[in-house]
């Protein structure tokens, strides 16, 4: 039996979702050239930031964290540098690879009680557990991903003027 999630989660789930969209509707219509195009002195690109997205935040926190997917943490860092995106990969799998995550976390955070605590701890990372909860987390990467949101903005402007929304 599913239980729907509750009040509180949806709310979340809403805040996320806005910021997801985010993310890629500001990157719509970007040709491949100008989403590999690093803009600003740190040298990322519009594609890496979405795959940093992909597998430091939404995998991460949702399938390690959350979860403790045995399989997931024992691969962590197996692909690398998050931030490097090479030449052979397209630009369309690193986006349909972070909605397909963002579906899997989407699943996990609408069958998991906002107060459950956690599976798995990085402590190697991050020391003492500083997030205990589900609602930690999602409130976590809801925070991660608007800022991110507000990277791509000030890249998509530089790279041909776009803006995503400006209130006058």
């Amino acid at each position: 039996m599913t239980i729907a999630p509750s009040p509180e989660t949806r709310a979340l789930l809403s805040f996320l979702h806005g910021q997801r969209r985010h993310v890629l509707g500001i990157l719509d219509g970007l040709d491949p050239d100008a989403l590999r195009r690093p803009v600003l002195p740190s040298g990322w690109n519009c594609l890496a930031l979405v795959q940093h997205l992909t597998l430091d935040v939404e995998r991460f926190w949702f399938r390690a964290v959350v979860v403790g997917e045995g399989e997931v943490i024992k691969s962590l860092g197996d692909d690398g540098d998050a931030w490097e995106v090479g030449p052979e990969v397209q630009a369309g799998e690193i986006l349909d690879r972070y909605r397909a995550e963002a579906a899997h976390a989407d699943t996990v955070i609408g069958t998991t009680a906002a107060d459950a605590p956690l599976a798995w701890w990085p402590h190697h990372l991050f020391g003492e557990p500083h997030l205990h909860t589900l609602r930690d987390v999602v409130l976590h990467v809801i925070t991660e991903t608007a800022c991110h949101a507000g990277h791509l903005d000030a890249a998509r402007e530089l790279l041909d003027g776009r803006r995503w929304m400006v209130l006058t």
